[in-house]
């Protein structure tokens, strides 16, 4: 088998359960999936269902109750192979964009000055350049998202993990936003699991979309999104995207 039909991760039968008041709280019911090298995949699902504790999971930043995930069984250190982009973009208010770039440098020890170029090229990858020295308060929300992608990138991780970075963007940026992130995931071919509670941005996105159930969870469907790629604002108007936007929702009513 090659590595490009190795997945570079995967989960089987994931739970995570909560102690509340005495009570356990079923968040992840039991969840199971494969993603593979160079892959866009978004889960869907809706509120409160657990996605970005899933995500959390797989980042290693909460543990699983029970289940089993592996990523890249070739002595994948997970602090530096994966990259984070939240919800918000969590910026330090008191550090140019460039330092907030090159803060995963600091936390993993490695030359600053040695990636001080790759943090300029990342900045103008996602279209920031000449917006070096400017601070997280002189950017608009959407700049301050870029800036993030542009720092969970830094340290050239082999898998990008994003917790919905652009629901709180107004719908115009975020769109501009879905076209810069396939620009950059087609130049830099990261593998990428994406959160989402949009279903047309998960279809515009995605090669594959992954529907979870209401908590607990569990995956309801994998669904191969089969549309042109690179894609444009227009295929919006495909009926094919019409029909894997409703199937998706269909699922989500099912689940």
């Amino acid at each position: 088998m090659s590595d490009e039909q190795k997945p570079i991760l995967s989960l089987k039968n994931v739970k995570k359960t909560y102690n509340a008041n005495g009570r356990e709280l079923e968040a992840l019911g039991d969840v199971s999936f494969d993603v593979f090298p160079h892959e866009f995949v978004s889960i869907v699902g809706p509120s409160g269902c657990g996605k970005t504790t899933l995500l959390r999971i797989i980042a290693g930043l909460l543990p699983k109750s029970s289940g089993e995930i592996i990523v890249d069984s070739n002595n994948f250190d997970i602090t530096r192979e994966v990259g984070f982009v939240f919800q918000k973009p969590l910026l330090l208010d008191w550090r140019k964009a460039i330092d907030n770039v090159l803060l995963p440098i600091e936390v993993l020890k490695l030359d600053r000055k040695a990636m001080m170029q790759r943090a300029q090229d990342l900045l103008a990858l996602v279209g920031l350049e000449g917006f070096e020295d400017r601070y997280p308060g002189e950017l608009s929300g959407g700049m301050q998202q870029r800036v993030s992608i542009a720092r969970a990138l830094i340290h050239d991780p082999k898998m990008l993990l994003m917790d919905e970075p652009f629901g709180a963007l107004d719908a115009i940026t975020r769109e501009r936003l879905n076209i810069e992130l396939l620009r950059i995931w087609e130049e830099t071919r990261k593998t990428i699991l994406f959160i989402t509670h949009d279903i047309n941005e998960a279809v515009f996105l995605s090669d594959r979309v992954i529907v979870l159930s209401a908590r607990p969870s569990r995956m309801v469907e994998s669904l191969d999104i089969e549309l042109p790629r690179p894609r444009a604002q227009d295929v919006r108007a495909k009926p094919k995207f019409g029909e894997y936007s409703l199937q998706i929702y269909k699922s989500l009513e099912i689940g």
